[in-house]
């Protein structure tokens, strides 16, 4: 039967066909809507979490430094644990509530700001995981020569590095950054061998092999004392000799088709994620369109 009516008053007066929506009708997904606002408020508590860790770990360490912290150059902002975890929870938090906001009230001024975003974190990921990848001698070298000397310098400055360098140390059985390994640990200011310090010649005690007591479980932090005397064959028998650079590059080595894994995954979220976005702001503008 044909759609198109007609008038059979004897006028013959045509009329267009028109597509008749019920009065609730919506071009935008609920579904979509709220998958989007709830993913990103779970980001958001995320994002406020480490912003709140981080506020809180860089008072305490402005109460220790007697209310000041050095920051003199980039490298300062970089190893600065607290502070790298407030710039990371504040950038977090803008963007998730951009998404939240801007799917909860429709707003696709939000909603493309907040795609943008995604996107250009994406397209970061994506520029250092190939570097590391396709150039990885050329990103260890670099590593060792940006980072070494400045990380092992601040070691008994910032108590915060020093607790992510035992960490790492302890971790990964690595003593130092480079090449040179426990060598590392004299171009530190208390383990240089001319040191007045009774540090001197040693190295941290999160490089030794043993370094809690088994029967009283206590660490041991003197266990590295003196150790840089030593040759590398001797030192081995009390510390990990290695550097920490090459034995993580080695372990991401072993553990690539995981390491691979895990970063497609994520790769893959962001951009299902973008894929919502962008779909829920053609389906608002459809919307609009409607309404106009």
């Amino acid at each position: 039967m044909s759609n198109h009516r007609y008038n059979h008053g004897g006028g013959g007066n045509y009329m267009h066909p028109r597509m008749s929506y019920p009065h609730h009708f919506t071009y935008v997904s609920s579904c979509v809507k709220y998958m989007i606002f709830l993913l990103n408020f779970i980001i958001w508590l995320f994002g406020c979490l480490l912003l709140a860790i981080g506020v809180y770990a860089f008072m305490d360490k402005l109460k220790d430094g007697n209310g000041w912290v050095r920051l003199e150059s980039v490298y300062d902002v970089i190893f600065n644990i607290s502070l790298v975890m407030i710039i990371a929870g504040i950038v977090i938090s803008v963007v998730s509530f951009a998404g939240c906001l801007g799917a909860l009230r429709e707003n696709t001024c939000l909603l493309k700001f907040y795609s943008m975003c995604l996107l250009m974190f994406f397209l970061m990921e994506m520029a250092i995981a190939i570097i590391c990848f396709v150039f990885p001698q050329n990103m260890n070298s670099f590593l060792e020569f940006q980072f070494t000397d400045k990380i092992i310098h601040l070691y008994r400055d910032d108590s915060d590095l020093q607790n992510f360098i035992d960490f790492a140390q302890q971790e990964f059985k690595c003593c130092g950054l480079s090449t040179a390994g426990y060598q590392d640990w004299s171009k530190n200011e208390y383990f240089n061998c001319s040191s007045p310090s009774v540090e001197k010649c040693g190295v941290p005690y999160s490089c030794c092999i043993n370094a809690t007591d088994i029967s009283s479980g206590l660490v041991n932090i003197m266990c590295g004392y003196g150790v840089q005397e030593s040759s590398v064959a001797a030192a081995s028998k009390r510390i990990w000799t290695n550097g920490c650079i090459d034995i993580v590059r080695v372990w991401a080595e072993r553990n690539l088709y995981v390491i691979a894994g895990v970063a497609l995954g994520i790769a893959l979220l962001q951009l299902f994620v973008i894929y919502l976005a962008k779909t829920l702001e053609g389906q608002i503008e459809l919307q609009k369109s409607r309404w106009s």
